[in-house]
């Protein structure tokens, strides 16, 4: 009955790399997006962009006033 000697660096590196691994995990879920989602989304903040401005009034218009 001896017991198992134990590095502790190791061990501490170990458990380290593990809660790193589980939060990448957590964050991929959260936060990923693949190239194409971020393409599509990055296109129609432009078009509205763009159609916003095409419906602004202009303030110099001598017609309108």
């Amino acid at each position: 009955m001896t017991a198992e000697i134990v590095n502790l660096n190791r061990f501490r590196k170990r458990t380290d790399r593990e809660t790193s691994k589980r939060q990448a995990q957590i964050n991929r879920v959260k936060f990923g997006q693949t190239k194409a989602e971020k393409r599509r989304q990055e296109y129609e903040a432009q078009r509205d962009i763009k159609e916003l401005t095409g419906k602004q009034l202009d303030k110099d218009d001598p017609a309108g006033a």
